[in-house]
């Protein structure tokens, strides 16, 4: 059966949830549609909505930060706006040494467009892309 048919979601795990929800949600300002139990956490988990519908289910897990590879990429129309969005409220943007970034963060994509990464408190990286 193809999986091409069903949602997709998702799932970032971190290592204190009230970290998280600080950052995803007063951060980020991702709309909260669900929170439950992660493993023994009664309440450890949420699931954070994005384009219009369930994006990203972030769970406490011992697992958290374990990965340097981009987890998830938002695609925006004005990357610019979006980083200096996220800017002031917070965000700080990764900058990689073998590429050249702009005074916000933001570097020309392989391929055209541009990009910017930026991090959750736990390390897990997450980027926006624009085509122009």
């Amino acid at each position: 059966m193809p999986l091409s048919a069903y949602q997709l979601r998702t799932s970032i795990a971190v290592s204190d949830i009230q970290k998280a929800i600080a950052f995803y949600e007063g951060k980020l300002g991702l709309p909260v549609l669900e929170s439950g139990p992660s493993a023994h956490i009664a309440d450890g988990s949420r699931v954070y909505g994005s384009g219009g519908g369930p994006a990203l289910n972030v769970y406490q897990s011992a697992t958290a930060g374990k990965t340097q590879a981009t987890l998830a990429t938002w695609y925006v129309d004005d990357i610019d706006r979006i980083v200096d969005e996220l800017t002031s409220s917070g965000v700080e943007f990764t900058r990689y040494d073998q590429f050249e970034h702009d005074a916000k963060g933001i570097t020309a994509r392989a391929g055209g467009g541009r990009i910017a990464w930026f991090q959750d408190p736990d390390g897990n990286t997450f980027a926006l892309e624009a085509d122009v």
